[in-house]
């Protein structure tokens, strides 16, 4: 299915594959931001390994900063427990805002990844208009368990808001909707 122009993925499919621009720590450069920037694509995030991929949209925001992000660090072992390798949450963001909101956060073992130019999110079928709210163009909440690359489930909270419209759900993609997901299919030998 297309929207916005772009294909809105589904379960059994690919992630798409763009360029995520990250920084890495490099003491060769030495001074107070000692960091270069490390050209990765999405593929690198997935590959030989099964995981929560989140996206939200915006850090240091209100929701994403009391609730999404903060549970889903909280959770980290219990989805580990349950045959998740590993948690990444998304955001249209560059990696400078990505990194400080992490430090912010205190976070340890959530994933940050900085989709500064939305081409993830575009390709996912997934960008919301903020203009009204002067964010621009940013990602709809969404979730899903990724498997070496392929989607194994979605979460997405209903009512895009491609038009602008001041919505702003927040439940489906809570990480104890996911959780309790995983469990019930856990306990019912079904995949997710």
């Amino acid at each position: 299915m297309m929207e916005n122009g772009y294909n809105h993925y589904k379960v059994g499919e690919r992630v798409p594959t763009t360029t995520v621009y990250t920084r890495v720590r490099d003491e060769s450069i030495g001074g107070p931001n000692p960091y270069k920037w490390d050209l990765k694509h999405s593929s690198d995030f997935f590959a030989g390994r099964r995981v929560i991929f989140f996206s939200l949209p915006g850090a240091f925001t209100p929701t994403c900063s009391t609730f999404q992000l903060p549970t889903f660090e909280e959770m980290y072992d219990e989805f580990k427990e349950r045959g998740i390798d590993g948690i990444i949450c998304a955001s249209v963001n560059d990696a400078f805002v990505m990194k400080f909101w992490g430090e912010q956060q205190n976070v340890q073992n959530v994933e940050l990844f900085p989709d500064g130019n939305g081409d993830f999110t575009n390709e996912m079928g997934m960008t919301a208009n903020k203009r009204h709210l002067g964010f621009g163009d940013r990602s709809w909440r969404y979730a899903m368990i990724v498997d070496d690359g392929v989607i194994e489930a979605f979460f997405e909270e209903p009512g895009n808001n491609w038009n602008g419209a001041d919505a702003d759900p927040y439940g489906e993609t809570s990480p104890e909707n996911i959780m309790a997901a995983i469990t019930y299919n856990s306990s019912n030998n079904q995949e997710v």
